[in-house]
């Protein structure tokens, strides 16, 4: 417990919102690594129980991941939960219900709800007292949404009361240690005045010339990076369109049928802001019916393609054509040709078609005893696969991936000699800083005929509430900034970036500070919320592992 506050509100603040926000976060929020996912089961339409909700039934596991999100959403006043979350969430909530029907816990009363409602982070303003405006605005925009009605709020907050009542009954002590709460104060409520220097990656250009023990050197540390993954050798049967285009034609009712699916296409959205008296004509089927004829005849010969190549295959199944020179054999008296493909891997597909990812993945589940593919579509048309070989991963050598060995090294040196002249800037900030310039000059002066910086000025903030725009980077050096202080290079998604602390003002982390108590409160529920979410884990993991063994 005296490293658990640090360590999660210091790496996962995005999750947390600040201290004083714990008490908002979903509380059952866990990963089940061990359980399969929300959604039909592979055997479609037997039932599979949960608590009385079928998962094989896309209404009911609708409900259910609506029901779920909704609430995660209320308690912690935003919608960027991952799909993950709340699925694991939407498990554990009807979890925790079935069992208040177990316990017999009964509805809340208005004066429950009441209090709950106003504990909600979705309906709070920014000093974090409830908002009866923004609760009216937000519960009617809440029953507008797909899947929803005006009663759905109000239902799921009612569950609500009920599953937070489960988890008060599960949950063991909150313990809290002093340090605990006052580095939570001083996380959430220190008053931070900053100035940033963001270090432009894409303007520092070093020389870097590597030499052949270079090259070597970073290859032998580095082989893995080049081993050449399993690979198949085959050939191809190709179908093309082109050779069945002069055997079909466009009906009216097909170049019609064509011309209504893809209007869009011919006629595009006017401009914005653009007025209707500048609107063009829309185009007639008559200005564009070649063009639609051609595209029609393309796709009924690539469907003739896909036929022959179908048909082919199921020759040289009925046939039991054998690879070598029965196979040889039947393509001459078929009169077609097996042509070679460069070796590919499983990501790159082979290049003569495209790189075609569909071709890739046929290509692996082939092998010695099931050497052909089904019909495949190709750019041209379509094709049949004639597997050679699996050619197994191997290590690569220098001078098979030359380039891109010296490709990698230049960018590794570069973001090497990048953090060597973080330090160096770092040093000449601190010292202009030290001899009176201002920030802004002392970053002039400091990187001066070297690289591009771009400074800015933060005003006064807190964590609790903090700027929308604060980058992470930015965020994550505070806890080891004291005032006047300039931060080591933090990677930035532009390159680097220095943080320096114009003030700090820390707040009172005695027991006097109006929110000593609430903190303490708030960490002890989390804390508590430990034990009853292993519980709700283990329960959710052994019912899941029920309902699954129930299809077998």
């Amino acid at each position: 417990m005296i490293s658990w506050v640090q360590r999660n509100f210091q790496h996962h603040f995005k999750i947390i919102f600040g201290i004083v926000l714990i008490g908002t976060i979903v509380s059952f929020v866990v990963t089940i690594g061990a359980t399969s996912s929300i959604g039909y089961n592979n055997r479609g339409a037997i039932a599979r129980n949960y608590f009385g909700h079928n998962l094989g039934s896309a209404a009911d596991v609708d409900q259910m991941v609506r029901d779920a999100a909704m609430s995660a959403q209320f308690q912690t006043g935003y919608a960027n939960l991952t799909q993950e979350q709340v699925q694991n969430y939407a498990y554990q909530r009807t979890a925790a219900l079935h069992l208040a029907d177990e316990m017999h816990l009964p509805p809340p009363t208005q004066a429950q709800l009441t209090q709950f409602i106003k504990t909600l982070r979705i309906f709070q303003d920014k000093n974090g007292q409830f908002d009866a405006n923004r609760y009216n605005l937000i519960r009617t925009s809440f029953a507008g949404q797909a899947g929803s009605s005006e009663e759905s709020p109000a239902r799921v907050i009612a569950e609500d009361v009920r599953v937070n009542q489960v988890g008060n009954l599960l949950s063991g002590p909150g313990y809290v240690f002093a340090d605990d709460i006052k580095r939570a104060l001083a996380l959430g409520f220190t008053t931070w005045t900053l100035e940033t220097a963001t270090v432009d990656f894409s303007t520092f250009k070093p020389q870097i010339t590597p030499t052949d023990a270079d090259l070597q050197k970073f290859f032998t540390e580095n082989s893995f990076r080049y081993d050449v993954p399993p690979e198949v050798s085959a050939s191809y049967v190709e179908f093309p369109a082109s050779a069945y285009i002069s055997g079909v034609a466009a009906t009216d009712d097909e170049v019609r049928a064509y011309f209504d699916a893809n209007q869009g296409q011919f006629n595009p959205p006017a401009p914005a802001g653009a007025k209707p008296s500048d609107a063009k004509a829309k185009v007639t089927l008559k200005e564009v019916r070649p063009v639609i004829e051609v595209e029609v005849k393309i796709k009924k010969a690539q469907r003739l393609a896909l036929d022959a190549a179908a048909n082919f295959a199921l020759g040289l199944y009925d046939n039991k054509v054998t690879p070598g020179p029965a196979l040889d054999a039947y393509l001459a008296s078929s009169k077609l040709a097996a042509k070679p493909l460069a070796p590919f891997t499983r990501d790159t597909g082979p290049a003569e078609l495209g790189g075609s990812q569909e071709i890739a993945e046929a290509a692996f589940k082939l092998d010695a005893d099931r050497y052909f593919s089904e019909e495949l579509p190709t750019p041209n048309g379509a094709a049949i696969l004639i597997w050679r070989a699996t050619l197994p991963s191997r290590k690569s050598l220098l001078m098979e991936v030359r380039d891109k060995v010296a490709a990698d090294y230049v960018d590794n040196e570069r973001r090497l000699r990048f953090a060597e002249l973080g330090q160096t800037l770092r040093a000449k900030i601190q010292a202009g800083l030290k001899s009176g310039l201002s920030f802004d000059e002392a970053v002039a002066r400091a990187s001066a005929g070297t690289v591009s910086v771009s400074t800015k000025h933060l005003p006064p903030f807190q964590m609790r509430d903090r700027p929308k725009d604060l980058d992470e980077s930015v965020s994550g050096e505070l806890d080891r900034l004291g005032k006047g202080e300039v931060s080591e290079m933090a990677q930035a998604s532009a390159g680097g970036v220095f943080v320096y602390a114009a003030d700090r003002k820390a707040p009172d982390l005695s027991p006097a500070n109006p929110h000593y108590a609430e903190t303490r409160t708030e960490i002890a529920l989390y804390s508590s919320r430990i034990t009853s979410n292993s519980m709700m884990g283990e329960i959710v993991d052994k019912e899941l592992k029920r309902s699954q063994a129930a299809l077998k």
